[in-house]
């Protein structure tokens, strides 16, 4: 099992330190880093394990001013090393960044006092004990606490033991096959193009797979991947991953971009969630103001809407509509910070609840359920609830999954329907297909020639009465309205094929099969042809249905006409 951590603490604890000692890299990459002696920005490395196994490391930069490349750094890690001081103890941004993992739902962890040897033993204790009190109700509480000093190298190797602990009491991360990897780095690779590195999450990737980046929406391919500087064919979610993309240039991506597969995500700008504010804020939160969010490795302006209420206290909980200003593969569940840009502070926090809001804000109460999602929509595709939730469902009925209620009135309103339509029936044509759907499956209804009619009821068409007129007067077909018939019924009789229609005539189908017949006999003794005149005397009829009998003759390939004359189509019947 591999999972990433990223480090946590106030600026100037110890954390780059720390992690080099133990990954054996400085993780402060660039000059103006290493001259300032402070992190900027994020670093990363792989450190070995007693087990022989190998974690994946983020060290963040812990002062307050680089906070938005903190954000970038834990936004998919499944733990954290906490790093306080023993020479300074509890500090500002130990505070921040503790709020900010919990707001994003890390739950593991372990935390190093680093520097005890700048100070006494009894200043060391006072520090341990202070950080213990300070992590007490959160996810840190209990957490061992490892004292360290990279001067004599003091504590190392109890951290990797600790270290290895962690990676046993941390969850791995779930596999549900759509992989999504928030892009912490770009850049271009001397020899192999472009690669971008985040931590994997939602499932697996492959050499040679096709994936999308987003938002630009370019389809790119995977060329090759790496993983604690090894080459790898598939990697697993929870690992972190250099992947070197085709299809793309490096300048065309930005850390807060995605890899996903087409398809798997619904993308959107607009999601209703969970929001917390930090009990540490001095003030209400409300949607006055300019608002930042982050989620993944993404940072973008937000417009902010509380559900329900004009605004939050200090440590309040309630509901939000976040309006973002592009589309993001999103789900239920995610985390996500909220800072507020005017005063450049962390104000809250929370969860993801709906990513494709169908309510007004003003009535909208949304939860993880998806039953809520259902109930909310009434009808709704299993394949796009995936989408929506993450969760998979079974139809309730064709490819739908139906809020009971809906299902309810759809059935009771066509048992209406079908009973006002009388004997004729319903004509299935002019329903939905989810309506087609729901009647096919009334057991007290039976569908016939495309009509649905209760069951035990007659099917009027059967033996018709304009049928039998018809059939009756072959080559001298009565009107319908001779004979009774409305135009409905007509229509009826021709749908099911026991009339034809010609040049607005209308022919009992037995006639046509009948004057084949007649006409098969007169060309076997005259293979020249025949003309209308001795087609009307043998039939014993009239000009005025001779000539649409013959155009559908010659329509349907049993005739053809040759000037004045029929003669032998390829579908005439033999004699």
């Amino acid at each position: 099992m591999s999972i990433t951590i990223s480090t946590a603490g106030h600026v100037d604890h110890g954390k780059s330190t720390l992690v080099e000692a133990l990954t054996g890299v400085d993780p402060d990459r660039f000059a103006e880093e290493k001259a300032r002696r402070l992190t900027i920005d994020l670093g990363f490395g792989s450190a070995p394990l007693p087990s022989g196994r190998s974690l994946s490391i983020i060290d963040v930069p812990g002062h307050e001013r680089f906070i938005r490349n903190m954000l970038a750094g834990v936004g998919a890690v499944d733990a954290c090393l906490f790093v306080v001081a023993a020479s300074e103890g509890w500090m500002p941004q130990s505070e921040e960044h503790l709020r900010i993992l919990e707001l994003l739902g890390v739950s593991h962890g372990l935390i190093a006092l680093t520097k005890v040897g700048l100070c006494d033993a009894d200043v060391a204790e006072l520090a341990r004990l202070e950080v213990e009190e300070r992590v007490e109700g959160t996810f840190l509480a209990g957490a061992p606490v490892v004292e360290t000093d990279m001067v004599d190298g003091l504590g190392l190797d109890e951290l990797r033991a600790e270290l290895d602990d962690l990676v046993n009491r941390t969850p791995a991360a779930a596999d549900q096959r759509r992989p999504r990897l928030w892009i912490d780095r770009a850049f271009a690779a001397r020899g192999a193009g472009t690669v971008v590195t985040g931590t994997l999450g939602g499932g697996q990737i492959r050499v040679d797979d096709e994936l999308v980046l987003r938002p630009r929406g370019t389809a790119v391919r995977v060329r090759a991947m790496q993983s604690h500087h090894n080459r790898r064919t598939k990697i697993g979610p929870g690992n972190r991953v250099a992947v070197n993309l085709s299809g793309v240039g490096h300048q065309e991506v930005a850390r807060g971009d995605v890899l996903v597969r087409a398809g798997q995500w619904h993308l959107t700008n607009r999601v209703d969630a969970s929001f917390t504010v930090l009990s540490t804020l001095d003030h209400e939160v409300s949607r006055r103001g300019a608002h930042a969010v982050y989620l993944g490795a993404c940072e973008l302006p937000a417009r902010m809407r509380i559900l329900g209420l004009e605004s939050l206290s200090p440590g309040e909980t309630g509901l939000v509509r976040l309006h973002l200003p592009r589309r993001l593969p999103l789900l239920p569940g995610d985390r996500f910070i909220l800072r507020e840009s005017g005063r450049a502070e962390t104000i809250g926090g929370g969860t993801v609840l709906d990513v494709d809001p169908v309510l007004p804000a003003s009535v909208a109460s949304p939860d993880l359920s998806v039953d809520r999602v259902i109930a909310e929509r009434g009808w709704v595709e299993v394949e796009r609830l995936a989408l929506l939730t993450g969760q998979q469902r079974a139809p309730d009925i064709g490819r739908w999954a139906v809020s009971p209620s809906v299902l309810t009135d759809t059935r009771d309103r066509l048992r209406g329907a079908v009973d006002d339509a009388g004997p004729l029936g319903l004509d299935m044509a002019g329903l939905s297909e989810r309506d087609r759907v729901v009647l096919n499956l009334l057991p007290d209804v039976v569908v016939d020639g495309g009509r649905a009619r209760p069951v035990g009821l007659s099917d009027p068409f059967q033996n018709h009465r304009y049928t039998a007129a018809l059939e009756a007067a072959l080559f001298t077909p009565p009107d319908p309205e001779a004979v009774g018939a409305d135009r409905g019924e007509v229509r009826e009789l021709v749908k099911r094929g026991l009339v034809v229609e010609q040049d607005g005539v209308f022919f009992a189908a037995l006639a046509l099969e009948a004057a084949g017949s007649v006409l098969a006999e007169m060309l076997a003794v005259q293979p020249s042809g025949v003309t209308v005149a001795e087609v009307r005397e043998r039939l014993r009829t009239t000009r005025k249905y001779a000539l649409p009998l013959l155009a559908w003759l010659d329509s349907n390939g049993v005739t053809r006409r040759r000037g004045d004359v029929r003669i032998a189509g390829p579908r005439l019947p033999a004699v």
